[in-house]
């Protein structure tokens, strides 16, 4: 887009100042972002972030309306704790209509939200201390949202963590065998096969009072938080495209499904992939620290299994793929969802042979 295209964007929110330029933006792959900066009277410019929804995967109306919602409670929240609400959480700026996004005459749906200065973000946990300061925010983050009826919220994608209905899709593949790959990799869909047990652990006491439903953010990747510079700890939580209901344990498994893994996701050379328990203690007491009484005995006891869980779903999805012919995830060569699969399945293994030390880790953190 070139700027006279943003300006006419831009002109369509409640804004302070005068459009000077904007830019494409960060290395996301959902969303088109752009930083567009705005000139004030007697005072420094002032930069917005500019986003085009992409449609094609989010509904804008139930995106949007669980945004707003989340964002609103979360900045009480923050004033009650004494903090800084446009700093601490995303704000939506509003349109001339008071809208939540701005709809152009080519079906384009667009949002603006401040510019949070001075905070960086990383792409990997380097150290115990960056994995900490991770487990730390998400655990704040659900802290803060313990009161939310998360009831309330759309289910954006549907049906995303039901472990269960992905395993009758990965049944279903088996059984057809679409493009003829069954036969290569039948180690996998053995391991999938003996598995079956994991899909129900959370699925059946979700909702109760066991496993309350809560606010989850779905993609709790440590690029998703922006930190200080200085002190390394959580300024905000950002990209609440996929929050919807569902359980605190799919944001903790996923979080350490990446963060433990000693290797890559699609690294090839299994023995590189191992469960790392220094990265997993670092982020558990963080998450355990933070969230304090927020949680109820049973999401502390299945803390450790949601990390198993979690790579089991993604895994039991990359192999899926792979027998369907690709159609979801983007690959490079013709085996590597089946590669990405037997990376997430060896992190498992060594998952489980390390379980009671991650519950006594957990036993530990919750002191």
């Amino acid at each position: 887009m070139n700027n006279e295209e943003i300006a006419a964007i831009v002109e369509q929110f409640q804004l302070d100042g005068e459009f000077i330029y904007g830019e494409s933006y960060g290395c996301g792959h959902i969303n088109d972002t752009y930083a567009v900066y705005f000139r004030r009277e007697s005072e420094p410019p002032i930069r917005y972030i500019l986003q085009r929804i992409n449609t094609a995967i989010f509904e804008p109306v139930g995106l949007m309306h669980n945004i707003s919602l989340v964002t609103d409670f979360l900045r009480k929240q923050i004033v009650k704790e004494g903090g800084d609400p446009d700093r601490e959480t995303l704000r939506i700026l509003p349109t001339k209509d008071d809208a939540s996004f701005y709809k152009d005459a080519d079906g384009n749906c667009w949002r603006m939200y401040k510019f949070i200065e001075n905070t960086v973000t990383y792409q990997s946990a380097a150290t115990a201390v960056v994995s900490r300061n991770a487990g730390k925010a998400f655990g704040h983050f659900q802290k803060q949202l313990s009161g939310f009826d998360a009831s309330q919220l759309v289910e954006i994608i549907p049906d995303f963590h039901n472990t269960r209905k992905r395993f009758e899709t990965f049944k279903k593949a088996v059984e057809e065998d679409a493009v003829g790959r069954v036969a290569s990799a039948k180690d996998a869909i053995d391991f999938v096969l003996a598995r079956e047990k994991y899909c129900d652990t959370v699925i059946r006491e979700l909702g109760s009072d066991t496993i309350p439903l809560r606010v989850t953010h779905n993609d709790t990747k440590l690029n998703n938080i922006l930190m200080d510079p200085e002190t390394g700890d959580s300024v905000c939580i950002v990209d609440l495209d996929t929050i919807m209901p569902g359980s605190v344990l799919y944001d903790f498994g996923d979080s350490n499904r990446f963060g433990s893994n000693t290797a890559v996701e699609d690294e090839t050379d299994l023995s590189k992939v191992t469960f790392s328990l220094e990265m997993f203690g670092a982020y558990t007491e963080g998450f355990l620290e933070a969230a304090g009484d927020a949680l109820t005995e049973r999401e502390i006891e299945l803390l450790p299994f949601s990390c198993i869980q979690m790579t089991y779903e993604c895994g039991m999805r990359f192999l899926t793929d792979y027998l369907q012919g690709d159609t979801y995830f983007k690959v490079s060569h013709d085996t590597h969802n089946l590669e990405r699969a037997r990376n997430q399945f060896k992190l498992i293994e060594d998952m489980e042979s390390k379980l009671d030390k991650m519950s006594a880790i957990v036993q530990k953190a919750k002191k």
